[in-house]
């Protein structure tokens, strides 16, 4: 009886952290450097976050050389049997071929950066963000509409967390934004997809090449 007391009063001080926790990461990815307080609560009750979010058939991915966590929904059983799959507390959002074209290739420069050592923060302006797809369009394509459509890109890529705007430097309200490439995207596109890479833009290319023709034969 004494030792479940000692137990129950010490609950009560954890709870309001594991309930934050826990109420952060439904909500979407947490960073250390936004809350370096909370990071280290999170570090020291990671296992019972695991041991919470298991039974919502969640996995805590935390990765803490780069600061960030987020919960994954776990693969499906594989046998084919309604009765055993659960609903999906995180939905898959399926992302356009031009928001996929644009991570590959963040993701690729992230990589490179990477390999040069120096600064940990990728930023990229928007102006070189365009350069990134512009070479796989083919020549000749509408340049107002390539910016149109790859500011749109950058939005959703913002909206998905991998990128994050930055704010102009002295207040300014003029000039390019500029765009932390967010490194948490290395959690999504592995390196064994890193080393496909090639092949798949040679894929991309491809198709953006076919979706242009057919733009260009509407407008004539």
């Amino acid at each position: 009886m004494e030792q479940n007391f000692a137990d129950n009063s010490v609950a009560p001080a954890q709870t309001p952290n594991l309930s934050t926790l826990l109420i952060g990461l439904l909500k979407g990815v947490q960073y250390r450097e936004h809350d370096e307080q909370l990071w280290e609560i999170l570090l020291n009750l990671q296992a019972r976050v695991r041991d919470y979010v298991a039974v919502l058939n969640l996995e805590l991915i935390l990765d803490e050389a780069e600061g960030y966590a987020f919960l994954k929904s776990n693969p499906e059983p594989a046998e084919d049997n309604p009765a055993l799959r659960l609903p999906r507390l995180i939905a898959r959002r399926p992302l356009s071929f031009p928001v996929s074209l644009l991570l590959a290739l963040l993701r690729k420069k992230l990589a490179e950066f990477d390999a040069g050592g120096g600064d940990t923060r990728l930023v990229l302006s928007r102006d070189e963000i365009v350069e990134l797809v512009r070479v796989f369009l083919p020549d000749g394509t509408n340049e107002a509409r390539l910016i149109d459509q790859v500011e749109a890109n950058i939005n959703k890529v913002a909206e998905l967390g991998f990128l994050h705007k930055l704010k102009p430097v002295g207040g300014s309200t003029t000039g390019a934004a500029n765009f932390e490439v967010r490194r948490i995207l290395k959690a999504f596109v592995d390196a064994q997809w890193l080393a496909e890479f090639d092949d798949r833009l040679t894929v991309y290319q491809s198709v953006l090449s076919d979706t242009a023709s057919a733009g260009e034969a509407q407008d004539g």
